[in-house]
């Protein structure tokens, strides 16, 4: 046997297993999906049923029902049929607001917490101290109902830095439910699961439109013309959204990535999926499909790394990148060449859409993400192989460009409704710690779900192991530790989301798609668990319209 015969045995022999689970979607199933929604009949009952509705924002009068049907209308995703009103209702209450940020509407604290919450979420400067005298009502075991403690718990997840009444009111507001849930059965305790398990502030919007609408039409039935509405707008939503996941699927077919890279996962309806998560209104379809094509390539990239590629490949395959060149190329395995060559071509797809749609060159700045996410990656790599297990903060100073967060931030923003290319630079240069804080969600939610797969394949280490071994502690401890890390962080979001900027908005939405996809386990990893519901849910099947 030749010497370059045993060496390509020896390479073979170093490749690992990730042991992903096959794709479980019928793309031709799929692609058979047809939707009677974009048909111009049901745009016309939208618009009656919008006028319809408008009625309801002049028939409301006492301030806590103005908040209540905000908070349903945006629960239901009509916000953008009512912009006009709701800011409408929002501007009024600086009639209740005085000098320290306090809004007197003399409510209960069901009220006051809903006030909070909504007024926060709309940019209003409120201050935590509306709830100094709750919280010591509170703590006193005093007027306590369910319905005011959940409004409680969902105001405070929206606290800020050094707001510490509205962490104590977290902490009592969540012992209070869970104590009660456990007394109660499974549908009367719904709310309650609900609420500890996904906080508003960190659920994906458009994946709790469907139950918000079923929720809706049990408590409130009589309102027809609310209902109609939020039913025809999913379908019409759902029916943009199938149109553009088969498109997505007819690329991923094109481009050949299942033919040529048996090794990775065939994740294209999850990857949608996640896109529809950051940006779901019909107007950012654009966005949609240029983050299904990073995501589906970050995919293929990381296992490239975690799973196919030697040490010495992982250099060789990083040095090209970081020259954005195909010299070398040949010394690289087959499937690699193919990474090499899609990720080029993908760029350069993505650069010439923007250069057509909005008239400016982004390739530098794309490729220059890619080359930061894979030399993040080699440094992974050269971890795993040494058997080195970083600090926790050597692991998270590297980790967050792993994330893909600044990858996806980026393409976001170009793809977001910026006139022109320095709109959209300083956007980024001006919100770095936006970008950096949703990174380390999307780090330490991932590492989360997929610690345990990881551990068992013996990958490189998590955040989870790297503070296992650097603070002696057990897994547990590990986890709860990163637990509170990942709360903190969201109080440092809490600082810039509250803006009504699109652009915030979106890359925000990254840190909650986060959240869904780990919350139990590897969501890419595993299709059999709550994404594959999703994507029935969101993607498949159509709400019935009376």
């Amino acid at each position: 046997m030749t010497t370059e015969a045993i060496g390509i045995i020896n390479q073979c022999s170093e490749r690992r297993s990730a042991d992903y689970k096959p794709n479980i979607w019928n793309y031709d199933f799929l692609q058979s999906l047809k939707s009677e929604f974009h048909e111009e009949e049901y745009r016309l009952q939208v618009q009656k049923a919008r006028e319809e509705v408008k009625s309801l924002f002049v028939e409301t009068l006492e301030p806590v029902a103005k908040l209540e049907l905000i908070d349903n209308v945006e629960k239901l995703g009509l916000i953008t049929y009512f912009q006009k009103e709701i800011n409408g209702i929002i501007d009024s209450f600086q009639s209740f607001n005085d000098e320290n940020g306090n809004v007197n509407i003399e409510s209960d604290l069901y009220g006051t917490s809903l006030c909070f919450r909504i007024l926060r979420l709309h940019g209003f400067n409120i201050s935590q101290g509306m709830f100094k005298g709750f919280v010591e009502n509170v703590e006193k075991n005093m007027n306590l109902n369910v319905k005011a403690m959940v409004s409680l718990f969902e105001a405070s997840h929206l606290a800020l830095e050094g707001e510490d009444i509205l962490g104590k009111a977290r902490a009592l507001a969540s012992f209070y439910l869970k104590n009660v849930y456990q007394q109660l059965d499974v549908e009367h305790g719904k709310e309650i699961y609900d609420a500890l398990r996904f906080p508003l502030n960190l659920r994906v919007e458009w994946f709790n439109i469907r139950s918000h609408i079923q929720g809706y039409a049990k408590v409130s039935p009589s309102n027809f013309n609310l209902l109609k509405l939020a039913k025809l707008n999913f379908n019409m939503v759902q029916a943009v959204h199938q149109s553009e996941l088969k498109d997505m699927l007819s690329w991923w077919e094109k481009v050949g990535v299942m033919k040529n890279l048996s090794f990775t996962r065939n994740r294209v309806v999850e990857s949608y999926l996640w896109s529809v998560g950051v940006a779901f209104e019909p107007q950012y379809g654009y966005l949609r499909k240029c983050l299904t094509k990073v995501i589906n390539l970050v995919l293929i990239i990381d296992d490239v790394y975690d799973v196919f590629g030697t040490l010495d490949e992982l250099e060789t395959f990083t040095h090209i990148i970081e020259r954005w060149a195909t010299e070398g190329t040949e010394r690289l395995p087959e499937p690699m060449k193919f990474c090499v060559k899609i990720l080029y071509d993908t760029v350069d797809e993505i650069s010439n859409e923007l250069l057509s749609e909005k008239g400016y060159m982004v390739n530098t700045h794309l490729q220059n993400a890619w080359k930061d996410f894979c030399k993040g990656l080699l440094a992974e790599a050269r971890w795993y192989h040494n058997g080195y297990t970083p600090g926790l903060h050597e692991y998270l100073d590297n980790g967050w460009v792993t994330s893909c967060g600044p990858l996806l931030s980026i393409h976001t923003i170009f793809w977001d409704l910026y006139e022109r290319q320095e709109e959209a630079i300083n956007f980024l240069k001006n919100n770095h710690d936006l970008v950096y804080n949703t990174s380390m969600i999307i780090r330490l939610c991932n590492d989360q779900g997929t610690s345990k797969a990881e551990l068992s394949r013996g990958d490189a280490p998590t955040s989870i192991m790297c503070h296992m071994t650097e603070a002696n502690v057990t897994e547990e401890v590990a986890k709860k530790y990163i637990k509170s890390m990942i709360t903190d962080v969201w109080t440092q979001i809490n600082n810039v989301s509250t803006s009504l900027s699109p652009s915030i908005k979106h890359i925000t939405n990254m840190a909650r798609v986060a959240h869904f996809i780990y919350h139990n386990g590897d969501g890419f990893g595993v299709q059999d668990r709550e994404t594959r519901d999703q994507v029935l849910v969101l993607l498949v099947h159509p709400l019935a319209v009376d």
